[in-house]
């Protein structure tokens, strides 16, 4: 048996096929209405880490999920963030003006632009993903339910809801873990997910062992968010640095403090290595975005 791709190269082929699904499954950009078109095209194309798509096309390989299938739930869950990216810069949320180095969706247009955007990603995202034609209808319908529920009031939106109720107000420890569980665990935890229904049904232990990874990696990455928005520069995060401190938002860092903080991210990747344990090597790809998620400097 031949060795392993490398992690980098691997990962620069999944999200080079992530960009040609998305720009597939996007409306072309002359079609009509074309100025909404061209800016679903502007914020989704030519950025981002892919860390969603990374996770779908990671599981649905320890599964044997096929290209179209993979494509599709790569590219649906990817549209649900970006849209969620979009609403969270515009002046009634975040009120940001940089995302991903570039002028945020209603800079570079403007904010009723932007909200169409985020609303018409959203209902693509489950066109795409409904557009499966080698899943069978019975869990197509359940990647659909799961998609809906990671990304609603009981999912991401809920997590947004919290952060906006809690700018000034001092959470506990417990109650930010829970509300990024929901605003960045519940979204990654759904690409876990997905991938591993294109490939076939999931027996209880085999999806409890992917939903402990899902919660480990989930909080890790907002851990290492706060992080960065305490420690890196604008020009590196590709978005406002500091933001989360000049709204006196909670963070880790600002309840934890930095070195605390630093060492809860490395313990959270070794949970998301030990839940893995089940699946063996196999299960190489999802420990190495572990790895990835804890220590990006961006």
């Amino acid at each position: 048996m031949s060795a392993p791709q490398a992690f980098p190269a691997w990962m620069k082929a999944v999200q080079a096929d992530a960009e040609s699904a998305l720009d597939r499954f996007l409306p072309a950009g002359s079609q009509a209405p074309a100025r909404l078109h061209e800016a679903m095209r502007y914020t989704v194309l030519g950025g981002g880490k892919r860390v969603r798509p990374l996770l779908v096309h990671a599981s649905g390989a320890l599964f044997g999920a096929d290209a179209d299938a993979l494509a599709r739930a790569a590219s649906a869950v990817e549209m649900i963030h970006v849209y969620s990216l979009v609403h969270d810069d515009m002046p009634c949320m975040d009120d940001d003006a940089l995302r991903r180095g570039k002028p945020t969706v209603h800079v570079a247009y403007d904010e009723a632009t932007a909200l169409l955007v985020g609303d018409a990603l959203q209902a693509q995202a489950f066109e795409v993903l409904a557009g499966t034609t080698t899943v069978p209808a019975a869990r197509t319908v359940t990647m659909l339910r799961l998609l809906a529920e990671a990304a609603g009031s009981k999912g991401m939106c809920g997590g947004q809801a919290i952060d906006l109720d809690s700018v000034g107000i001092s959470l506990t420890l417990e109650q930010l873990e829970r509300m990024h569980q929901l605003k960045t665990g519940a979204m990654l935890r759904v690409s876990v997910l997905l991938g591993a229904l294109a490939g076939r049904d999931l027996a209880s232990h085999e999806q409890e062992a992917l939903g402990a990874y899902s919660r480990a990696i989930g909080l890790a990455f907002q851990v290492v968010d706060d992080i960065l928005d305490a420690t890196a520069d604008s020009a590196t995060l590709g978005k406002t640095a500091g933001k989360d401190a000049a709204d006196n938002k909670p963070t880790y860092v600002s309840i934890l403090g930095l070195e605390p903080s630093k060492a809860l991210a490395e313990q959270l990747r070794q949970q998301a290595h030990d839940a893995l344990a089940p699946f063996g090597e196999q299960a190489l790809r999802l420990r190495e975005i572990a790895d990835l998620i804890v220590q990006r400097k961006a």
